[in-house]
């Protein structure tokens, strides 16, 4: 069967979707948010406390507040991620919950774009927290900070999709260490997370601006620190572009994978 390349539709059905993942959700909320919240948590306290007292200030800000801006766009990241790929695949494959929706009024393209839009939402909840905590502890230095929230709904996005195209690759769960290894982990230790990306060796700041998550981090960070936000078009354009190039490509692989 050839492969359905027609551009998908964005109806409101995707709505039944994500309200169906809210309803799963609440019965398991408290060990959700302890998984989304807890490990940078502890980045905030031991790097940003811990490691700080000895860097003092980076970039002209406090090496908490630097941290935690990039702990807050690094953690819709990663709920995005893994949401994306760990529960889409569970509700794709084990639990063949895309078959049952398919024999409703659904189609391929409602389901992803309500997966979407949950891991978009997952990424809003768990980026809200942090941003809650570095404010408690003091790292937030403007109410422009508020503006995180829904930065952080479209980091969400911009994450979802690649996640997803992953799940329609995956025969198991042990095929997204691959995509973790080779992807998260080296945006998460070269996007501007712990230390400018200016640092970086020319070549590597070339290829790092077409990362995600320096655009992410770029968002994040004045609006924390009190700064004047520059290029914010361009940063947000490029986020959105790879929430609707990743939105198609994972309609099409899902399509083809559900044999629909």
């Amino acid at each position: 069967m050839s492969t359905d390349l027609h551009v998908p539709r964005i109806r409101p059905r995707a709505l039944r979707v994500w309200r169906r993942n809210v309803l799963v959700w609440r019965k398991l909320i408290t060990p959700s948010l302890l998984i989304n919240f807890g490990e940078p948590f502890l980045y905030l306290l031991g790097l940003g406390f811990g490691l700080g007292m000895f860097i003092g200030q980076m970039s002209g800000l406090p090496y908490l507040t630097f941290l935690a801006s990039g702990i807050v766009a690094s953690s819709a990241m990663n709920t995005a991620s893994f949401e994306g790929m760990y529960s889409v695949y569970t509700r794709m494959v084990p639990q063949r919950t895309y078959a049952s929706m398919l024999a409703t009024p659904l189609d391929v393209d409602d389901i992803i774009a309500g997966e979407m839009l949950w891991c978009a939402t997952k990424s809003t909840i768990s980026a809200s927290a942090i941003l809650a905590v570095a404010a408690v502890l003091g790292a937030v230095l403007s109410w422009s900070a508020v503006l995180v929230i829904p930065i952080a709904f479209l980091i969400g996005l911009c994450f979802a999709g690649p996640a997803i195209v992953m799940s329609a690759f995956s025969r198991s769960y042990d095929f997204f260490n691959y995509y973790f290894t080779l992807v998260i982990t080296p945006m998460f230790i070269l996007c501007g997370v712990f230390y400018p990306t200016e640092s970086l060796p020319q070549a590597l700041q070339s290829f790092v601006q077409a990362l995600p998550l320096t655009h992410a981090v770029a968002l994040v960070r004045p609006l924390m620190a009190d700064q004047a936000s520059l290029n914010v078009g361009l940063h947000l354009a490029v986020l959105l572009l790879y929430a609707v190039a990743s939105y198609y490509l994972a309609v099409i692989l899902v399509r083809r994978r559900l044999v629909v």
